[in-house]
């Protein structure tokens, strides 16, 4: 098998920010009882004509113009998204024209909803230590604001927009992945959904809403239960303690959340990093996103051992231990 690392990232989040007061106009809250209960302040809201595809994009010219990389060589882009501009097609083979990647590229969505953007690495570095492929872009980007019922109060107040993009190289002497754990369980499916062209699941008739429904209380039992279980899973495969761990990166749902994985794991909360405070929950782009904020903050650096988990609708999970070695900057960050 051959090495692979993340050799650069890039984010973009819209500009419009909706804030914890905008929504006490919108319902019935107000911003104690959301930072209580969230740890939110702030989330940002794609623009009317401003899709998917769109924020991707912005977030890999982030990329390109940080690290100075070319989308000219790389041979498969894998977006996860919850939100594509359409069914079909899809919004990877809609960024490979706009960034003026090879037609000979792979391009896919995937789906997986809060957990995506790790299958999505996962995905890419078996492309690459398989040697099929040498340099996969890798996003992970939602536009939630486009399916959130502003008039339910126990959702609208969670979710925002954004994009997270990396590249995944071939490395001959370095693998920058170690251990991961995937998992599903498809008998909470009825907890987090979206009716399409079926409106049941589990012989559970689904709320034909058209916008996003979550059962939070049911989903947050079921993730303070078993992302430690989970986060065990990949220390074990990759024969480290978890006291090796520099930062732990859990998706952003909910700071909530967040608190009880980390007691529960007996790891400093501290050394968790998260992207909610002013972007709200962003689905497949919070991990990016907190991520990056680490990079920017410079908090995260190369040779660092980051534990990425994502959790979420399906109800899916995927975890990642990862080293970065990220290529040096040659232009500094626009601030998001």
């Amino acid at each position: 098998m051959k090495g692979a690392k993340i050799t650069a990232i890039g984010t973009y989040v819209p500009a419009r920010r909706l804030t914890n007061s905008d929504l006490e106009q919108m319902v019935d809250t107000n911003d104690e009882w959301i930072v209580q209960r969230t740890g939110i302040r702030e989330r940002r809201i794609s623009g009317e004509d401003e899709y998917t595809s769109d924020l991707c994009a912005a977030a890999v010219l982030d990329l390109m113009k940080r690290y100075g990389k070319s989308m000219h060589d790389v041979d498969m882009i894998l977006v996860a998204t919850s939100t594509p501009d359409f069914p079909f097609p899809s919004v990877a083979s809609i960024l490979q024209n706009r960034l003026g990647i090879p037609a000979t590229a792979g391009a896919i969505d995937m789906s997986a909803a809060c957990a995506g953007f790790v299958y999505a690495l996962h995905t890419a570095h078996a492309y690459v230590a398989s040697g099929l492929h040498r340099k996969v872009l890798v996003l992970g980007a939602d536009a939630l604001s486009k399916i959130t019922d502003y008039t339910d109060r126990s959702t609208c107040i969670l979710f925002g927009d954004g994009a997270g993009a990396v590249l995944v190289e071939s490395d001959e002497q370095l693998d920058g992945f170690a251990g991961f754990h995937l998992g599903s369980d498809g008998s909470g499916a009825h907890h987090v959904y979206r009716t399409g062209l079926s409106h049941r699941v589990n012989e559970v008739e689904l709320s034909d809403t058209g916008k996003l429904v979550q059962n939070g209380r049911e989903v947050f039992r079921w993730a303070v239960r078993t992302v430690p279980q989970g986060v065990q899973q990949v220390l074990n495969n990759a024969g480290i303690g978890l006291d090796q761990v520099d930062w732990f990166i859990p998706h952003s749902a909910n700071l909530r959340m967040i608190e009880p994985i980390c007691e529960r794991l007996n790891y400093p909360f501290e050394q968790a990093l998260y992207s909610l405070e002013y972007f709200g929950n962003t689905s497949a782009a919070s991990i990016p996103l907190a991520l990056d904020l680490g990079v920017r903050e410079g908090k995260v650096a190369n040779g660092q051992q980051i534990l990425l988990y994502g959790f979420g609708a399906g109800l899916t999970q995927a975890g990642q231990l990862v080293k970065l070695e990220l290529a040096p900057e040659v232009s500094p960050p626009t601030p998001l």
